[in-house]
């Protein structure tokens, strides 16, 4: 007999009476009902089966809603420390775009060499590397560079001293040249400096030839030292231009010019006459007072 318990379909065979082990047919025909009984109830199973599939189909069982926890502080630390290791990995790369190189400077001066002197920068080639970087060849940071690099003449750049200078500032390309234009130029405020520079302006533009730099160099090189911080070289340049007597200036005319612009005033009040200056400075202070109507003059002197 065919049994529902619960959902599942069950087969409950009862024997009535009992099997004569004797009569074949008495054992084959309990089998063949046993059967029969299997199919009709493998039908029915599969046919219920079936429709409880397309009922779970259409109606599949609500999930439950997945909790998703989100631990903040691992995440954040996570990318927080990816994020540092960004930083660090970017402040590696800048660090090794600034390491100056030895090879790349001796490459950066043979970009402006001499052909025929490999081992020179002629005034063709400074031209040339003025304007790459951005500045004229008369400009006060070309004296202060070459003042880094303990060049010993106007116009020209050795091999050696090139390395010499750049090295000290670690530029091996225009690039990081460009970018110490401003500290070159700030090295002129600071008053030890300057006065070394000044003082080294001397040798660097007077002719190898000569002990003493002309008077058309001085008055170029004052302009250009001196032009923009001292308040009477408008004055001192005018009697530079009308005196015949001085044809050069000697080294101690030129640093004691650079003593006289930083401590004697305008009105002169302070100038001792009496004092270590130099003849042209004394005949400089008579020629401004006379210009400027100052009482008291002694008489001229020949200019």
């Amino acid at each position: 007999m065919l049994a529902h318990v619960g959902d599942k379909c069950l087969t409950v065979i009862q024997k009535t009476d009992k099997t004569d082990t004797n009569d074949p047919s008495s054992v084959l025909l309990p089998r063949r009902l046993q059967e029969l009984t299997l199919q009709e109830n493998s039908t029915v199973g599969l046919g219920e089966c079936e429709r409880l599939e397309r009922l779970s189909i259409a109606m599949p069982p609500q999930r439950r809603k997945r909790v998703e926890v989100v631990e903040e502080p691992k995440s954040n630390s996570k990318r927080q420390r990816m994020h540092n290791n960004s930083r660090k990995s970017s402040r590696n790369v800048e660090i090794l775009d600034d390491t100056f190189s030895q090879k790349k400077c001796n490459l950066f001066f043979s970009e402006y060499a001499d052909p025929n002197d490999p081992d020179v920068i002629t005034p063709e080639s400074m031209e040339k590397f003025c304007e790459d970087i951005g500045v004229e060849p008369e400009n006060v940071v070309m004296l202060v560079l070459a003042w880094k690099m303990d060049a010993k003449q106007m116009g020209f750049f050795t091999r050696t001293e090139w390395l010499r200078g750049l090295s000290d500032l670690e530029c091996d390309s225009l690039e990081k040249i460009r970018n110490k234009i401003d500290y070159l130029r700030s090295l002129l405020n600071e008053p030890i400096v300057f006065k070394n520079i000044y003082r080294y302006a001397y040798d660097f533009a007077r002719d190898r030839e000569q002990r003493s730099m002309d008077m058309e160099t001085a008055k170029a090189m004052l302009q250009l030292l001196l032009g923009r911080s001292w308040h009477m070289y408008g004055s001192f340049h005018q009697f530079l231009e009308q005196q015949t007597r001085y044809r050069v200036i000697n080294k101690d005319q030129w640093c004691n010019i650079l003593e006289f612009s930083r401590t004697i005033l305008a009105d002169l009040s302070n100038y001792d006459e009496d004092g270590a200056w130099p003849v042209l400075l004394d005949e400089f202070v008579e020629w401004y007072k006379t210009k400027h109507n100052f009482p008291n003059l002694k008489t001229s002197t020949e200019y």
